[in-house]
């Protein structure tokens, strides 16, 4: 009777694969560091933006000034009058503007955010860019991101099948731009001691048309920055104005 032999051996069947060496492959590479790195940057923007949107940004209280505030104030001349608000009807320290969307006038006003639902006043504002700074560290970072995902090919299938991922990409490339803008102005403003109102409505403010000096609130960029960026009670402008030592409110 005849008997087949053995089968010829066949190839060697296909290893089975397993996931430990892609997760140490990642581990070397760092990938769940950036991963947990980026989301820390998101979490701590959106709770800056939170914050700056809850917060006072330096509202003044119904009663206006208090006598003992008005004292400290020195008296101011006749060109340069500190007016009682028409809509709250409450007497303005100096730098103060109401706003007609919060209905509140707010100290060092500097300007009403659409983004935030909030006005940036000198309590808000310093988390204001800070919250600047962040919103641009995520956006590069996620620049970066969607272009190492960008492989280009000379043919209309790649782009059918990156649409997405380039339209975020040019969406994401248009908010980094407007975020460099925002943050250098304001650190430019910042560094002279001056808002946003200031410098768009000079010829507006009695007290900047009646000044000797170009900007009287300006103390050189280490004194400005300093104050902006490491004090947290309020300044009784006033006393700035006339080159004195500023005392808080």
């Amino acid at each position: 009777m005849y008997r087949r032999g053995p089968p010829p051996p066949g190839p060697p069947p296909p290893p089975l694969l397993t996931a430990a060496p892609c997760l140490a492959e990642l581990r070397e590479r760092g990938e769940p560091l950036r991963a947990l790195g980026f989301a820390a940057l998101v979490l701590g923007s959106v709770l800056l933006h939170w914050t700056v949107s809850l917060m006072d940004p330096g509202f003044v209280p119904q009663a206006g000034v208090s006598e003992e505030q008005e004292a400290m104030i020195p008296p101011l001349p006749k060109t340069v009058q500190l007016r009682r608000c028409g809509y709250c009807m409450v007497k303005q320290p100096m730098r103060a503007k109401h706003c007609r969307v919060c209905q509140h006038c707010v100290r060092r006003f500097d300007h009403h955010c659409p983004w935030i639902e909030n006005c940036v006043g000198e309590k808000n504002h310093s988390l204001f860019v800070a919250y600047l700074a962040m919103q641009l560290v995520v956006l590069l970072w996620a620049l970066h991101i969607a272009w190492s995902g960008l492989y280009f090919e000379g043919s209309w299938k790649w782009l059918k099948h990156n649409i997405f991922l380039l339209l975020s990409f040019v969406l994401m490339a248009i908010f980094t731009v407007v975020a460099v803008l925002l943050l250098v102005s304001h650190l430019y403003l910042v560094s002279c001691n001056t808002t946003t109102w200031e410098f768009m409505s000079r010829h507006r403010i009695s007290y900047l048309q009646h000044c000797d000096t170009e900007n009287p609130f300006d103390q050189g960029l280490i004194r400005n920055l300093w104050r902006f960026f490491c004090t947290c009670h309020l300044v009784a402008w006033e006393k700035m104005y006339f080159q004195e030592d500023s005392d808080p409110v």
